[in-house]
Order: C-alpha cells, then sequence, then structure tokens
C-alpha cells in the first residue's frame, strides 16, 4: 500500500533529528509529482546557512566498507578490483530497501520508487527515442544491468540478507534498477576534509563512526568498483554516455590539496531540485567555523537578501543538455541553452594503423577549427556513413605526422603538428566535407525514425503532458479536449520529454548542417 506523504514527511523529519541535522532556514515538503520533495524556505532566522549534515550521514563508500554486514564481505572484492566505489554504494542500497527494520528506513521511504529516465521506459516508450543516441545507449546498459545483476548482484544480496538473519525476502532486478537510478539521481560529489578520511586522533576516528541511531530507529547492525560506471564497458553508442556521465560526476575518489572527492549521497540536501539559476549551493565544513558542526556538509545560500517565504531553493546540477538531464535525472529543460548536437566519427576507420590516438586526435582538431558549435568525438557511439575520401585522407595526415616524429611513433606530435599535417592533406573542404556527411547521415537517421522536426513540434503543440498514467496536470478526465480549434490530447511526461529531447536535436542537426554547407561552399569556392 502506497505511504501517503505526510506518513513518509513525520518519521524522515525525526529520523534527520536524531541523526543531528539541522534545518535552520529551510523545510522540507511535497513539491508536486514531477518533482516529488523538495526543500523551501522558511521564516526562520538564518546567516545563509540554511541546512547543515553531518558528515557521518552520508552514504559513501567508506561507510559502506565500515557497514559490519556488508563491509566483511565486499572489502576483498573492492581491494581486488571486481568492484568499484559506486558498485558498493548501489548495493548498500539495495540491501538497506530489503532489510527488515532497516535504521535507513525514514530515509528510504521518502525516495521516489519510479523514475522518467530511459531504463524505465516501456519498449513501448523507448521506441519514441529510436534515431537518438539514448536509444541504443539504453538498450546496452539495460543489458549490461542485467548482466551485472545475474552475475554478481543477485547472490550476494542474497547471501547478505541471509546473514541478517532473514531467508525470506527475495531481491529483483527491479530492486537493483531502483538502487542504480537513486544513485544515480541523487549522488553528490563532496569535497572531504583529508583529516575526516584519513582521522590522525582517537577524536577524529570517532567522528568517522557510523551514525547516531536512537533505540527505537536502530537494529542488530548500525548502519553506518563494478556498477556499469555509467556504462564504461558499453561500446559505440553507450560509450559517449558513459564518457559524459564520467565527466559529470567522476567515479574515484580524487585529491586535490587537502581535499578528497567523494561520490555519495547525503540525506537532507538531496532533497533538493535543480534549476539553472541556482538558488543554493553546498559546502563541507572541517572545522566547524562556519556551521558549528565540524565534519558538516551544509547548503548555503546564494541569495544576497532573504529568501520569500515557501520560495523553493534550488541547486544546479550542472550546464547539461537535454540528452544527459534525460539520461541521468528524467527530465528534460525545453528549449535547454546548454543542449549539444553529439556525432561521430567510425573508430574502425582509424585504429586499425599506426598512431591511432594521433589520428584520433586530429580528427578532432579536423572538425573543432571549423566555425561550428558542434561537439564533436571520435570513434563514439553512431557509426556514421562517410565520405570515400577520409580514409585517404588520414593515411596522408598518417605519413606526414610520421615523417615528423618518426614511424615508431617515439614521441606523440603536438597539437600545431596535427593542426599543420591536417591543413596541408585536407584544407578547410576536406574537413567540412566530412562534417557535412556526418551530419547528413545524423538527420537523416533521426528524420526516419520518428519524422521530421515540424512533426514533433505539432505533437507538443497537440498535447497536454501528463504526470503518470492515469493523472494528469492540465487536462480534463476525457481523453482529449478542445483547445484553440484543435484537439488537445493527453501525453505522459516520459513521451513529452522524449519528443522535447529528440526535437531538439533535429533542430540542432538541421542548423549545424545549414552551417557546414555553407563553409563548404565557400572554402571550395576559394580552392581551399
Amino acid at each position: 500500500m502506497e505511504i501517503s506523504t505526510e506518513a513518509k514527511l513525520e518519521p524522515f523529519l525525526r529520523w534527520l533529528q536524531v541523526n543531528k541535522v539541522e534545518l535552520r532556514g529551510c523545510k522540507i515538503k511535497y513539491s508536486d509529482e514531477s518533482k516529488g520533495f523538495g526543500i523551501f524556505s522558511s521564516n526562520e532566522f538564518s546567516d545563509g546557512v540554511l541546512l547543515v549534515v553531518p558528515l557521518d550521514l552520508a552514504i559513501t563508500p567508506m561507510r559502506v566498507l565500515q557497514d559490519p554486514l556488508i563491509g566483511p564481505e565486499c572489502s576483498a572484492m573492492f581491494d581486488e578490483g571486481e568492484v568499484d566505489d559506486r558498485f558498493l554504494m548501489i548495493l548498500f542500497l539495495t540491501v538497506e530497501r530489503l532489510r527488515k527494520n532497516s535504521s535507513w528506513k525514514p530515509y528510504l521511504d521518502m525516495l521516489p520508487t519510479t523514475f522518467g529516465n530511459p531504463l524505465w521506459f516501456t519498449d513501448d516508450e523507448l521506441l519514441e527515442l529510436k534515431g537518438t543516441t539514448l536509444y541504443r545507449a539504453t538498450e546496452l546498459q539495460k543489458q549490461n544491468l542485467l548482466t551485472l545483476y545475474d552475475d554478481k548482484v543477485k547472490d550476494l544480496v542474497k547471501k547478505l540478507l541471509v546473514l541478517d538473519g532473514d531467508s525470506e525476502s527475495e531481491v529483483s532486478f527491479e530492486d537493483f534498477l531502483w538502487a542504480n537510478s537513486i544513485f544515480w539521481t541523487r549522488a553528490l560529489n563532496i569535497p572531504l576534509p583529508h583529516s575526516y578520511v584519513f582521522p590522525q586522533n582517537q577524536e577524529d576516528l570517532n567522528k568517522c563512526d557510523s551514525i547516531n541511531n536512537s533505540a527505537e530507529l536502530s537494529n542488530d547492525h548500525n548502519s553506518r568498483g563494478e556498477l556499469i560506471n555509467g556504462l564504461n564497458d558499453i561500446k559505440n553508442e553507450a560509450q559517449r554516455v558513459n564518457s559524459q556521465v564520467n565527466e559529470a560526476t567522476s567515479t574515484l575518489t580524487s585529491t586535490q590539496g587537502e581535499t578528497l572527492w567523494v561520490e555519495g549521497l547525503v540525506p537532507g540536501i538531496d532533497f533538493c531540485n535543480h534549476d539553472l539559476k541556482a538558488a543554493a549551493t553546498w559546502e563541507v565544513d572541517g572545522t566547524g567555523l562556519i556551521t558549528g558542526v565540524r565534519f558538516s556538509m551544509y547548503l548555503l545560500s546564494v541569495e544576497r537578501s532573504s529568501f520569500q517565504s515557501e520560495k523553493e531553493i534550488s541547486i544546479s546540477y550542472g550546464h547539461k543538455g537535454n540528452e544527459e538531464l534525460l539520461y541521468l535525472y528524467g527530465f528534460v529543460i525545453d528549449n535547454n541553452p546548454d543542449d549539444y548536437l553529439m556525432i561521430h566519427y567510425p573508430a574502425e576507420a582509424i585504429h586499425s594503423i599506426p598512431l591511432s590516438d594521433s589520428k584520433a586526435l586530429l580528427l578532432e582538431e579536423q572538425l573543432a577549427t571549423q566555425k561550428t558549435e558542434a561537439m564533436i568525438t571520435s570513434g563514439k557511439l553512431i557509426v556514421s556513413p562517410v565520405s570515400v575520401g577520409v580514409e585517404d585522407e588520414i593515411s596522408k595526415v598518417s605519413s606526414l605526422l610520421e615523417e615528423l616524429v618518426g614511424s615508431g611513433g617515439e614521441r606523440q606530435p603536438s597539437d600545431a603538428e596535427v593542426r599543420a599535417a591536417v591543413w596541408e592533406a585536407c584544407g578547410d573542404s576536406g574537413a567540412l566535407q566530412l562534417l557535412v556527411d556526418l551530419l547528413q547521415a545524423k538527420l537523416t537517421d533521426l528524420e526516419e525514425s520518428s519524422g521530421t522536426e515540424d512533426y514533433d513540434s505539432e505533437l507538443l503543440l497537440k498535447s497536454c503532458m501528463t504526470e503518470s498514467q492515469g493523472q494528469h496536470a492540465s487536462c480534463e478526465n476525457n481523453s482529449s479536449e478542445e483547445t484553440n480549434g484543435w484537439t488537445q490530447h493527453k501525453m505522459s511526461r516520459k513521451m513529452w520529454s522524449s519528443i522535447v529531447y529528440r526535437r531538439g536535436q533535429k533542430e540542432l542537426a538541421r542548423l549545424f548542417l545549414k552551417e557546414a554547407e555553407h563553409a563548404l561552399q565557400l572554402a571550395l569556392t576559394e580552392g581551399n
């Protein structure tokens, strides 16, 4: 039976209080069906610090390895590289969701149970993405997750539940998929102080212990890499998505000075929703001088003046195009100013010849030097047909580079040498012809799969978006209604997001193609 929002919220707020989370200038409440819960300003006085969460409450790889149930089973696997840090956190979420009387239950009950990203699409819904990068990437990612679940997760979770005294609960792929989606939609990069990760004295050691639990919230076990890494092993289409995901959130702990950046979930702060104009950001207080709580993470207002009461406090997930927003978070932004088009050159054409890394670089240089905002990455996602002369041009550039750096590849060519070789072998017209070919192939694939840009615009114009199956925001209960002389049909949020995303891809492909064709004509006229 579905728990009401009020029934979820009150135990969660008590749980936060027990775990010493301080809501100073904000409150958590239900926003709407598309966003779920959010953080809103309150009438309480605040010095700009809106929310303070002890770092001991964060779900990080260190917490999982210290967990008395999961840690002993996963430490050796982690040390030997069989699993990575993201796998640990997703495993933790999967197990805690299934554990009876989990001390994390008030938090887990607040989290969404379904998502708008393509991994949760039905087969019919996924067809709306056919021809786009995300269509093939989603198919490959789901298969990869299924393989990981069958090979590693299923038996491990079952073993952990038995060790916890539960031999009846059954784990399903949907449990794992849920945990995977929770991680990717809520994880933050946390700048942990070096002294927190590597404590030097007993006081600091105590600060790194598990979260405090009251008697009513505790159980027998105090709750304190190989996930697909956003799809590290996926070839072709999925490699591009994986690269973008990994740029947005670094998998491995990285060090910068006295700060170690670690991915993790921070209960409370992770209820902030996204807005291009963020009202707050998050910081870590390692000394307690700012918040009065040593080793804490806090939400800091970026507004100079006080918030209007009941205003939602948002953070920015970063400058992301709709492709990344839909894939990771399950939503898109209509007319997204950060949207982009990714086109790809077939890796097979260059990886089979010497100095393949250099040739991949030169191809990027060759295309990136043109006057267009199209973003080009070699050898990923789409194997597009190219003109016959491309391999000849690469061969010529290869020969020129070998003359400069030696046939044995004694050193890598400099950027200047790459550009000079490209210019000598291809000129502007060669590079622009390749760009035109790739853009034409991209646009053709998009239109053959789901119609033209105008067709998508008409679909959006004649529809009203629903929040979920059987529920809607702007339609009556009938299947359609008359609006401005045409019939307005109900459309699910997933379908609406898919059409907004694919229409944007078609628009960018059309605009870039027009610009590239014009530049090519000028280059041919000038004899370049």
